[in-house]
């Protein structure tokens, strides 16, 4: 099965309130995105599509992806205003002939082989799946005016991570349904935050929840930082 990861780096970061984006910060050394690109140069990936912000796209190339050596990176495209016109932006990118593809925030830095290989085997059981894990705290469903309205079971209640994936050809023809009827879903308040919200809004598929790891946390405020900086220094 030939493989695509689309990793998305488009963002701007506001909520880490520093001069540098997000994705540029150092994290022991090294920029936060160097640490996603590397887990997939290195895993079964066939090849890597990086969506960033216009501006940067030169200074990546130059500073970040040719000292690396990287060479699955396919394509390195301009991001779009929301993430999801930055996902669709990456999928047309992404070879036609892919056949899975691995929608993942370059934001998080600590994906794993085994996490990659548990949603390979499930997307193609299921056709598609994301990675996440059992929440372990109790989750409130807050009213319009912030008070506590209902408690889902914490059983059944899991926190999302990235990967998403998804069989590409139908993930792809999805995505161009929600760019055909944004408007209609803006005017009906509907706010699109992640890939499996868009098979569950416009496809017929069921989405996998497969174990990813507590550790698979996404960087986006300063405190995240230190948390990172605390999990590479455990592993080594």
């Amino acid at each position: 099965m030939k493989t695509t990861a689309i990793v998305l780096a488009a963002g701007s970061g506001s909520r880490m309130k520093s001069n540098v984006k997000k994705q540029y910060m150092e994290i022991c050394g090294k920029p936060l995105i160097l640490y996603a690109l590397e887990a997939f140069e290195k895993s079964f990936i066939d090849e890597i599509i990086l969506v960033l912000p216009s501006d940067d796209i030169e200074d990546v190339k130059k500073n970040i992806v040719e000292p690396a050596g990287f060479s699955k990176i396919k394509a390195t495209v301009q991001g779009g205003s929301t993430r999801y016109h930055s996902v669709r932006l990456g999928l047309l990118a992404a070879s036609k002939d892919t056949e899975a593809v691995f929608i993942h925030d370059g934001a998080r830095p600590f994906i794993e082989d085994a996490m990659l290989e548990r949603a390979l085997s499930a997307v193609k059981e299921y056709g598609a799946c994301v990675i996440g894990m059992p929440a372990k705290d109790t989750i409130k469903i807050a009213d319009s005016e912030g008070y506590a309205d209902s408690t889902p079971d914490r059983d059944r209640t899991w926190i999302i991570q990235t990967p998403q994936v998804f069989l590409y050809p139908e993930i792809l023809e999805l995505y161009e349904e929600l760019n055909r009827r944004e408007q209609e879903l803006i005017e009906n308040g509907v706010n699109i935050t992640d890939d499996a919200m868009v098979m569950e809004t416009f496809g017929t598929r069921k989405v996998k929840l497969v174990e990813g790891s507590y550790e698979n946390i996404k960087i986006t405020t300063p405190i995240d930082i230190c948390f990172a900086e605390s999990i590479i220094s455990s592993r080594k």
